[in-house]
């Protein structure tokens, strides 16, 4: 079964990370995913919750003793349903743990701060401005340091008695104990406040990203008003069945899926879609769960339960975006499991080795030793590598752009082919009359009225754009009869004539002679009597930021741009010209279209990803299978949401420009902080062991270097370019 734990004020991606691990290596647990989004940690296992409830708790408080653990869910095997618990696996805890997540403990962190820092300040004077005595300093430092910093000794004494030696708090305990050991006491005290002001700042970004993305998830109403006999009645929107009929007034959200039955309005997208621009909406449209109800009444009749509607997807979506952790991030938490342990040992080496067998001074080996304990501590990368890919799936959330997990937003930011379906990604799927081709002794008129007369009755999509080319009133075409001819077009009676509309497979059968026409795109031909009249030439249109798009994602440094089509090669080859892609296939069944991706996957340079962008409705296989796959205008396509790794929610191409940029944006962030964090330390830490670098030194390539990562990897919650430019 699985279980379900709200770990209540985890905010740390480094402990998360540490209590992921430990859990899955119980062996009551097969699998462990800490989600720092939600606060929660999800288990699989077959044992009893109340054994598995205490395991968790005590891990959980080997790490983040403060933590509140909450049992909420139990998912069973066997049964659909969830049972809701409210039990607490442990005691009533304080909530004053070093990882502040409440608006409330963000102030108290930040009162902790000022007045540590001032007590700091005011050491600094009396030390090196009034040259007070020793012991002065002493206290006044010293008391800095509780006031900052006894919450890091607390928990490294703490897990030492559990067994868990070696981690960050160790290793700044003992330097910073070492360091006021050695007299040099506003040293050890700057260590503690720049590590705490390293964590605020790591709150505030965590709490920003998480806001960004909480903002998509506020979308879902909770009631909807369902009519009885015309009267609203106010029902949970989880209880609401398909089919029921409900009423959404003008400034509600509306809570589930439907097609509007009455009333027309406005409605504001802007949460689902980023699209700041009102969609109408009339009877027999179809409206998302989510949308804002901007000005009229509707009434709408529901299509899918509560749990299907797009809102509910999308928010499922959203919160285990942080579960799935990016290469780099395993990377970091692995590395810091056995760093830590070489750097101390090394330390003791350095502390021992040269007095014994030099006969050195062991005061300055031993402070030697203090310096490159200091500047060992991993704080800078387990703290800024998560933090940079949760604020770089917040940042995407603020433009529409869903990403699954951050090791989707790390493949992304190393695509080098990007392959597009046609209908619906790069054209909106929306066919219109483009040319009209008639024969000789007949008008434009003449043949796009007998046209309209033969397709009055059909809902092809071919039908409707005829019609809407037509000026006329439909309805009062004279049309007498009207029959499909299966595969080949439609045959009706109007003015007397017999009139046919179709392919030139239909002229053919019929032995009419005709022109056939060489233009890209669909062909219809019109005959009256036997007689041939033209041809309609209808075509989808490019959606209005394909070409843009094209040219921005090959500044973006996208190598190879080519389409995958089951449309016909002619259509796709005027496609492919127009907007200047490197290749393109058409014709093609959804299954050979995994064929084709799989050959251009073969292609791909070493390390290099091909993303495929696709509606999600019919091409969930090659979305499945494509490195990155991306579905992009599929809103309430079950497929998408489920195929894709990445969610565009417009269907805009340009959205994609955006994904990318962030991705790559991001990437380079923690690309920054790897290079800067161990390149400054390896420096400090030959520096430290010659006796070059000093206790300040120390203090900069450990906690000085953690809080400029930190900062550094706030920008990643800053998107990379402006958010692509929204057609009307």
């Amino acid at each position: 079964m699985e279980l379900i734990y709200t770990l209540k004020g985890l905010d740390c991606p480094h402990c998360s990370a540490k209590i992921e691990h430990d859990v899955a290596a119980l062996e009551e647990i097969s699998a462990a995913t800490v989600n720092l989004m939600q606060q929660t940690l999800t288990v699989q296992t077959e044992h009893p919750h109340e054994t598995v409830g205490t395991l968790i708790e005590h891990i959980v408080h080997q790490h983040e003793p403060d933590v509140e653990v909450i049992q909420g869910k139990v998912h069973s095997h066997d049964h659909a349903h969830t049972h809701e618990h409210g039990e607490c696996c442990g005691h009533d805890h304080a909530h004053s743990h070093e990882h502040e997540h409440s608006h409330d403990g963000s102030h108290t962190m930040l009162l902790r701060l000022i007045i540590g820092a001032a007590v700091f300040a005011a050491g600094a004077v009396l030390h090196y401005a009034l040259h007070a005595p020793s012991a002065a300093v002493f206290a006044v430092m010293l008391t800095s340091y509780i006031i900052l910093g006894w919450d890091v000794v607390w928990t490294a004494l703490r897990n030492i008695l559990r067994g868990k030696i070696f981690d960050e708090h160790f290793l700044m305990s003992i330097s910073t104990v070492g360091a006021f050991a050695l007299g040099e006491y506003p040293e050890a005290a700057a260590v503690m406040l720049f590590y705490q002001l390293g964590e605020y700042f790591q709150s505030l970004a965590v709490n920003r990203s998480r806001h960004s993305i909480s903002a998509l998830l506020d979308i879902r109403p909770d009631t909807a008003n369902v009519l009885h006999d015309g009267q609203p009645e106010e029902t949970a929107a989880a209880d609401v069945p398909v089919g029921a009929v409900i009423l959404v007034k003008a400034g509600e959200r509306i809570p589930l899926d439907g097609i509007v039955t009455e009333g027309e309005s406005m409605l504001d997208t802007t949460a689902l879609t980023g699209e700041s621009v009102p969609r109408h909406v009339h009877s027999g449209d179809p409206v998302l769960s989510g949308c804002i109800n901007q000005s009229g009444t509707l009434t709408v009749q529901v299509t899918k339960p509560f749990a299907e509607s797009t809102a509910s997807k999308i928010i499922d979506l959203v919160e285990n975006a942080s579960a799935r952790k990016a290469p780099a991030e395993n990377f970091i938490t692995t590395f810091a499991r056995y760093y830590t342990p070489v750097v101390v040992i090394a330390a003791v080496l350095l502390a021992l080795v040269p007095p014994l067998l030099l006969h050195a001074a062991w005061t300055d080996w031993i402070r030697r030793a203090f310096v490159f304990l200091i500047v060992s501590c991993p704080c800078a990368l387990v703290i800024s590598i998560p933090l940079t890919f949760f604020s770089g799936i917040g940042a995407a959330s603020k433009h529409g752009v869903l990403v699954k997990g951050s090791n989707y937003l790390a493949a992304l930011s190393r695509v080098r082919q990007i392959v597009f379906d046609k209908t619906g990604t790069l054209t909106k799927g929306e066919f219109r009359v483009t040319e009209l081709l008639p024969a000789e002794g007949f008008s434009q008129n003449d043949l796009l009225y007998l046209a309209a007369c033969c397709e009055k009755h059909s809902n092809h999509p071919i039908a409707v754009s005829v019609l809407a080319a037509y000026s006329g009133d439909p309805s009062a075409l004279p049309v007498t009869d009207s029959e499909e001819i299966s595969g080949r077009g439609i045959r009706a009676k109007a003015d007397g004539k017999e009139l046919l509309a179709g392919s030139a497979a239909l002229l053919t059968e019929q032995q009419i002679p005709f022109s056939p026409c060489s233009e890209a795109g669909t062909k219809v031909y019109i005959a009256a009597d036997g007689k041939y009249v033209g041809c309609i030439l209808i075509a989808d249109t490019l959606k209005p930021d394909s070409k843009e798009t094209v040219a921005a994602l090959r500044a973006e440094g996208v190598d190879k741009l080519t389409m995958l089509t089951g449309d016909d090669a002619a259509i796709a080859a005027s496609v492919a010209e127009a907007l200047a892609l490197d290749d393109w296939s058409a014709e093609l069944l959804p299954e050979q279209k995994v064929t084709e991706l799989e050959k251009m996957r073969a292609k791909l340079p070493e390390g290099a990803k091909l993303a495929f962008v696709g509606d999600g409705i019919n091409d969930a296989p090659v979305l499945a299978r494509a490195d990155v796959g991306i579905a992009m205008g599929a809103l309430g396509a079950d497929a998408a949401i489920e195929a894709a790794d990445v969610v565009l929610m417009t269907d805009e191409p340009a959205r994609l420009r955006d994904a990318i940029g962030i991705a790559r944006k991001t990437k380079r962030i923690v690309m920054q902080n790897i290079v800067f964090a161990l390149g400054v330390k390896l420096l400090l830490l030959i520096l430290g062991a010659c006796g070059i670098a000093g206790m300040w030194a120390a203090v900069f390539g450990d906690v000085g270097v953690t809080v400029l990562a930190v900062l550094n990897a706030m920008r990643a919650s800053v998107p990379a370019v402006p958010p692509a430019s929204r057609s009307d």
